[in-house]
């Protein structure tokens, strides 16, 4: 019985001796594998990003709305729409009859156009904010300050903006103090959000906030408000306080016990399971297509090396002439297979990770780069190796020694 060293060292020859056929056949799984890795990462970088960008809310806050927050039934959404809004007679409806409602904030939005000088911005997310949405909302500001309680309650015209408007209207210098224009009304920045970026074609930055009193005194009540509530360290209390927002709620709307609500809860897991309801048959479909690509690879594997072993037959006469066994014989081709597609495999997942950190860096598709795909990548090549190979090998090791050796 051969040595695996000895094993090892006539699998590189036989492949150095073809290296043209061997170079192709990596080539083959290379691209599958690659295929395979960069959809993985772009899944698991779009999972990142829904969780940390669209459900942009911490565990321990809720909210309250007309329309909900997250459902794939459009008729749903026809439906909330004739619902009552909600005003801010609710919101301080509900904070009175909270008790387990440790930080409770309204907001409402509205989509405007923005203007500086010369320069103007369509389709700016203005939002309007009581002063205690600055404990609940995740965002952080990056320069400059909130407004205050005193801002709100007398309507000022400030606001905090997002990077967009930083970049289109004072991208040379400090924006806080400056002047612009929301609507036909001119608006002072006090503060900077942080940057948070952009992915599938969305502009995550191009935003206002401004106080809730001066949204409210723009827009009027034509608008329905979310009520936003935090219960921070008391997982117990924040299943209490919706269960008292719940019920305030429907005392102030009058909803009997037998009626259904008509408003709307959403916490960050509604938001995580929409979106696995979403994506969930969608990826592994795709990550189903994408692994053809593998599979391909490994076919041609098994026909490279059915040809091997056909060209081969009178070196196998001699070999078992010579004393090797057909498990020799056998473990001798599998560990052909199985070299060639790790090599794929390293390839593949070298050029996968280098195809997902093009995407961050000049695309606005997510990617999330991490070890366990690589460990994923070698552990699919090795058994496509394996797997493929099986065949090729022990058509070999079944060959008859004395008609191998006939062999022209």
């Amino acid at each position: 019985m051969l040595l695996a060293r000895d094993t090892m060292g006539l699998s590189l020859d036989a492949l150095r001796s073809h290296r043209l056929r061997t170079a192709l056949t990596v080539l083959g799984l290379t691209m599958g594998v690659a295929t395979l890795i960069t959809v993985v990462t772009i899944v698991q970088g779009a999972n990142v990003y829904v969780e940390t960008k669209i459900a942009n809310l911490g565990a321990d806050v809720f909210q309250m709305a007309r329309t909900p927050f997250a459902v794939t039934d459009y008729e749903i959404i026809l439906k909330a729409l004739r619902y009552k809004r909600i005003h801010m007679e609710d919101y301080d409806f509900v904070r009175s009859a909270c008790p387990d409602c440790k930080v409770m904030g309204a907001s409402g939005s509205v989509t405007t156009r923005a203007n500086h000088l010369t320069e103007e911005l369509t389709d700016v997310n203005m939002n309007g904010q009581t002063a205690s949405m600055a404990e609940i909302e995740a965002r952080t500001i990056e320069m400059g300050r909130y407004f205050t309680e005193i801002e709100d309650q007398r309507s000022v015209r400030v606001a905090v903006i997002g990077a967009t408007l930083r970049d289109k209207f004072f991208p040379e210098q400090d924006p806080v103090g400056q002047k612009f224009r929301l609507g036909s009304e001119e608006f002072t920045v006090i503060g900077l959000y942080e940057r948070g970026g952009s992915v599938l074609g969305q502009d995550s930055d191009n935003f206002v906030v401004v106080p809730l009193n001066t949204f409210l005194q723009l827009k009027g009540s034509r608008y329905s408000l979310t009520i936003n509530v935090k219960v921070p360290n008391d997982p117990k209390g924040f299943e209490r306080a919706q269960d008292q927002a719940r019920l305030a709620l429907r005392a102030r709307r009058h909803i009997r016990p037998t009626q259904d609500e008509d408003f709307f809860i959403g916490t960050k897991d509604s938001y995580i399971q929409l979106w696995q309801q979403i994506s969930g048959a969608f990826f592994a479909v795709f990550i189903l297509v994408s692994s053809i690509s593998a599979l391909v690879g490994g076919i041609v594997i098994m026909n490279v090396m059915l040809v091997s072993v056909t060209e081969r037959t009178k070196e196998i006469g001699i070999r078992r002439a010579m004393g090797a066994t057909g498990r020799d014989i056998l473990k001798q081709f599998l560990t052909e297979s199985v070299l060639q597609c790790m090599v794929g495999g390293f390839c593949g997942i070298t050029l996968g990770f280098l195809c997902a950190e093009a995407l961050n860096r000049f695309t606005s598709f997510p990617a999330s780069v991490q070890a366990g795909v690589a460990v994923l990548g070698m552990v699919l090549s090795s058994a496509i190796g394996l797997f493929f190979g099986i065949y090729p090998a022990s058509r070999a090791a079944r060959l008859d020694p004395v008609e191998a050796l006939r062999a022209e």
